[in-house]
């Protein structure tokens, strides 16, 4: 009976407890530092202890009502206000005092709660002088119970090394209460205007549509880029997707943004600006087969840092930024992460934790199917083209014009990797077919004609009469200009990167007169189709063999072939889902776009697109 009665005590204890402090966090003053701040499970003595961290712990043996628990809580927040805790300060007895000074002076404006110490006529002089005084004279004993315990300030452990690393910045105390005060101030003039019949119209607009109109108007870096956009406001949609903060579709302009998330107006701008950024910069397609949401997590520290670096807004609490990785590309950050896999998959990005926040062509297909049954049925404000201009080409002009206006109207530095990802869209990767044709004319030997008296040329229209050697080429095909084909035939191969890959060798070889290539089909085993007329490899190429991927024995069948020219290149055609090939001349893959090869390839790797 005893034990069920304890049970109910501290029950009725605990609820008071959460009361106290959603109570506390109401108040517009404290909501900021509210937000940031937690409740540990842990008890101590006298009413409450905060540490530099904004973990509070209550006395939860204490019978309270919720009332005096607000008041404990407010003290303890507007210590952290503040900044009492900032810098880790001697906290002894004189400092703890003073700081109770400070907060009481406050707390008879904040006003929350019902007190549970009942200050006498507070000194003059700021924290720094009453410590000074108190710290030679002690501490006088009307002021040495003012807090919500002795002592109520703490240093909280310090971090470890993997909490160093990744942990991101956060929001100083300091800030957080400023925003606190700026909100209170905007409130109580709201409510002035009312009472004087003079209220103003307020817009049906979020925080949001304001962050993304200050773009246009006030940010000519990503002005243009904003205005492109559209931002979806559906709970149902950002729900169903697990959307945290908000996420974006760089191919059909859309910005999906959660409305029940609590973000100040400089917050969302920092949130638009890092959506934005990743459709421009097209993150969607630069995966190349890494894990997508390990890629999104790279790109994220990468594109945090700049806009931490040039103060576009602020960056939400819980944000991924790491000043260690200052300067990195996504693609150092990304094998920097790699290391770890299952740590950094724990790490949270602004969208949800299986797709992140940049929705790509990695989505599975129920996952894509879901998420095209949940699109608005609206027209979409741009399809792959944008009022006759290609997508690409699109956020090229939007950005490159955009850095123009930054640098014209003397808006400020940019970080150096920003600008140079920038200015590397005027110059455009080669597309997959132009590399691999200049893969060919590097490495494919060009067996230049002779003159020969075997075809006599008579085109000389003033001495017609006079013979002079023709130009021939070599007659045997193991001398004339060829290349080595492997190609993967295994049931996992589509037949649409078949024919674009055999299309675009065939149309190499009639261009740079080709007679012929040795092609070897592989799935299980190897099989020898010999050399094929380049007509035939366009088009009327019975492909054999459908079963499993091993390249290796293809590779060795060319290179120990006597038919086949020492020097000859050898073009392996996979799915990427294959063993691992290891050729020993000049070499390289064709792999559809987004697959990623299971070793580390020695030749050039060209992705179909």
């Amino acid at each position: 009976m005893n034990g069920k009665t304890e049970a109910q005590r501290r029950d009725r204890r605990n609820k008071a407890i959460e009361a106290g402090w959603a109570q506390a966090r109401s108040h517009t003053v404290l909501e900021h530092l509210g937000r940031g701040a937690s409740l540990s499970t842990e008890s101590v003595a006298g009413w409450g202890v905060v540490n530099d961290r904004g973990v509070i712990t209550p006395n939860r043996g204490r019978d309270a009502e919720p009332a005096e628990w607000a008041w404990v809580f407010a003290h303890l927040l507007l210590h952290l206000g503040l900044g009492h805790l900032d810098d880790e300060p001697l906290l002894d007895e004189a400092y703890g005092a003073a700081c109770c000074v400070a907060v009481h002076r406050f707390a008879e404006a904040v006003r929350v709660g019902t007190p549970v110490v009942e200050p006498p006529e507070l000194p003059g002089g700021d924290e720094e002088t009453l410590t000074r005084a108190w710290r030679e004279t002690g501490v006088p004993e009307r002021f040495a119970d003012l807090g919500a315990g002795r002592p109520c300030l703490r240093l909280a452990p310090p971090l470890s090394r993997w909490e160093l690393a990744y942990r991101g910045k956060p929001t100083p105390w300091t800030e957080r209460f400023a925003r606190g005060l700026i909100a209170s101030a905007t409130e109580a003039m709201e409510r002035a205007a009312d009472a004087r019949g003079q209220t103003r119209h307020r817009r049906a607009l979020g925080e949001w549509d304001r962050a993304l109109g200050w773009f246009v108007s006030s940010f000519p870096l990503l002005g243009a880029t904003a205005a492109g956009f559209t931002l979806v406001v559906d709970a149902e949609v950002v729900r169903a997707w697990d959307i945290a903060l908000a996420a974006v579709d760089a191919e059909h302009g859309e910005i999906y943004v959660n409305p029940a998330a609590a973000l100040t107006a400089e917050e969302w701008r920092f949130v638009l600006a890092h959506e934005m950024l990743h459709a421009a910069l097209r993150h969607d397609r630069r995966a190349h087969g890494r894990d997508p949401y390990l890629w999104n997590v790279a790109c994220d520290y990468v594109v945090n840092g700049w806009l931490v670096a040039m103060g576009v807004g602020e960056l939400p609490d819980g944000s991924l930024h790491d000043q260690q990785l200052t300067g990195m590309s996504a693609e150092s950050v990304y094998d920097t992460l790699a290391t770890d896999i299952r740590r950094a998959r724990k790490l949270r990005t602004l969208g949800s934790r299986e797709a992140g926040d940049v929705l790509g062509d990695w989505l599975s297909e129920p996952d894509a199917a879901q998420r095209r049954s949940s699109r608005r049925s609206r027209p979409l404000p741009w399809g792959d083209r944008v009022q006759g201009v290609d997508l690409d080409e699109f956020y090229r002009r939007a950005l490159t014009q955009g850095l123009e206006y930054h640098h014209a109207k003397a808006r400020g530095l940019l970080p150096l990797g920003l600008e140079q990802e920038i200015r590397a869209l005027d110059h455009p990767p080669l597309p997959w077919d132009a590399q691999l044709a200049r893969w060919f004319d590097e490495h494919v030997r060009v067996e230049l004609p002779v003159r020969s008296y075997v075809r006599a040329s008579r085109r000389q229209p003033a001495t017609p009469d006079i013979p002079r050697p023709g130009r021939v080429r070599p007659e045997r095909l193991d001398r004339r200009v060829t290349f080595g084909v492997v190609l993967d035939t295994s049931g996992s191969m589509s037949a649409e990167l078949l024919g674009k890959a055999l299309g675009a060798i065939a149309s190499y070889a009639l261009a740079r007169d080709v007679p012929a290539a040795r092609v070897v089909f592989c799935d299980a085993v190897a099989y020898d189709a010999g050399y094929l007329a380049v007509e035939d490899i366009a088009g009327r190429v019975k492909v054999r063999g459908r079963g499993g991927t091993i390249l290796q024995p293809g590779v060795d069948l060319l290179q120990r072939a006597d038919d086949f020219p020492a020097d000859g290149p050898i073009l392996i055609i996979t799915d990427a889902q294959c063993d691992h090939v290891r050729p020993r001349r000049e070499h390289a893959y064709l792999v559809p776009r987004g697959a990623r090869l299971p070793f580390v390839a020695r030749g050039p790797v060209f992705r179909v697109a």
